[in-house]
């Protein structure tokens, strides 16, 4: 399975805390093996899917990781709230 980080998920990562990176950056890579893998996820990610091939995992209450998932390829493309994400899809 194939991942990329569009250039929007790098921007909204940028400004973060150190902490909330490591946090997001160890999500993110759990989401792959997750996909990858079948295996269930772990008690602090739960991953709803929004759209045809647009999921959401979420990672805390506030943070979560919108990523498309296509056939052999994830890509990440944003982290916010709900509404962040919310407002990113009407867009579309």
């Amino acid at each position: 399975m194939r991942y990329e980080f569009k250039k929007s998920y790098d921007r909204c990562v940028k400004g973060l805390a150190e902490e909330v990176k490591l946090e997001i950056k160890e999500a993110a890579f759990e989401v792959v093996d997750i996909v990858s893998t079948g295996k269930k996820p772990s008690k602090g990610i739960r991953l709803t899917r929004l759209r045809k091939d647009y999921w959401e995992a979420g990672i805390t209450i506030k943070d979560r990781i919108l990523f498309k998932l296509s056939d052999d390829l994830i890509q990440f493309i944003l982290v916010g709230s709900h509404n962040d994400i919310k407002r990113f899809l009407k867009r579309m």
